[in-house]
Parts: C-alpha cells; sequence; structure tokens
C-alpha cells in the first residue's frame, strides 16, 4: 500500500524543484511569493434540459464527476425559479467539486498526460482562454476520456467546464506557469 505521508504529486514536486525557479529567472520576480503558483481547480457539470426532465440524471452526473476528480461532487441547486426554461426554485440543475493541494496537481497530472491525448483530432487548448488576471477556462465535450468513467455504464455524455485558477497576475503569466505543467496550448 501506498504511503501518503511521505507521497508527493509530481507536479508539485516539479513545482518546488524546477519551475518556480524558471518561473521566477523568466520574470525576474525578486521575492518567492510573487512567483505565480495554482490556487484551485474547478469542475462543473451542467445538465441543463436533462435535469429538467429527470432529477436522476444530475445524481449520474454527480457519481461520475466523484469518480474523476477523487472528491466528493456537490449538486447545484437552482436559486429562483424561471418558468420559461421550467426551472423551480432549489431544482438540482448540475453538479461541481473545487480541487486544492495535492488532489489539484494530480488531477492536472491526469488531464495533460492521460486525458487529453485520449481526445479524437486533439490539436491542443487555445490559449485565449484566460481571464484577464492569469486564470484559465476551458471545456470538454465528453467525459469518456477519462479512464475512470466506464463507457458502459454511461446513461447520457456529459460535457465538462475546467476552470483553472492561479495567483498570477497577468494571463502572460499564468500562461507561462501552465506551459510549464504541459498544458498543450495550440500556436
Amino acid at each position: 500500500m501506498l504511503d501518503t505521508a511521505d507521497y508527493t504529486p509530481r507536479l508539485k514536486a516539479a513545482y518546488k524543484d524546477s519551475i518556480a525557479a524558471a518561473m521566477k529567472e523568466e520574470f525576474g520576480y525578486k521575492n518567492d511569493m510573487q512567483i505565480p503558483r495554482l490556487d484551485k481547480i474547478v469542475l462543473n457539470i451542467g445538465c441543463g434540459a436533462a435535469a429538467v426532465r429527470d432529477s436522476k440524471k444530475v445524481k449520474s452526473a454527480q457519481a461520475e464527476l466523484t469518480l474523476i476528480a477523487g472528491q466528493h461532487a456537490v449538486v447545484n441547486i437552482a436559486k429562483k425559479s424561471i418558468a420559461g426554461f421550467r426551472v423551480r426554485e432549489e431544482m438540482p440543475l448540475g453538479t461541481k467539486v473545487t480541487l486544492r493541494g495535492d488532489r489539484m496537481y494530480e488531477f492536472l497530472d491526469r488531464l495533460t498526460t492521460v486525458a487529453m491525448p485520449r481526445i479524437r483530432d486533439f490539436r491542443g487548448v487555445s490559449a485565449k482562454s484566460f481571464d484577464g488576471r492569469g486564470n484559465y477556462a476551458f471545456g470538454l465535450k465528453e467525459l469518456l476520456v477519462f479512464p475512470e468513467i466506464d463507457f458502459d455504464k454511461v446513461d447520457e455524455p456529459w460535457g465538462m467546464d475546467i476552470v483553472i485558477a492561479t495567483t498570477a497576475k497577468t494571463d502572460a503569466e499564468g500562461e507561462a506557469l501552465l506551459k510549464h505543467f504541459n498544458m498543450p496550448f495550440t500556436s
């Protein structure tokens, strides 16, 4: 059995060993606390119309997101009723999970080395999806690229939004940080 007391995720060790020093040299930071780092990764599945028709769809999306993230996903509920969308107040509409610490580094590692190469016709992710403050957001069309999801047990193919929040001040710093973590940006 793996002794978790001495275990450090591969990307976390790489950040401490080489990425932080490379970022400090590249941007000329005077203090180690100025060096951008990963803050959190938020995974979100919005079930939309499927959740309105059948409330069990949210439970299956929650189970799949829990498998992928390695921690329990929470159900998002509607804050107010919208008659045009047939949504009532407190109706479950999606699910999300926020990863921090070791789980965050493990997920990013699995995303870039296992899941993204399994995407059909994948040429990289757009570098234009930064928010102006160094945070990066993108989406996946299918969760089947993750090996944790059993193809035979999937009742509906969900997509997923992924937001990578960093402590970077600018998009250039955030992009450089994610490039060091082997994020496959298109040129």
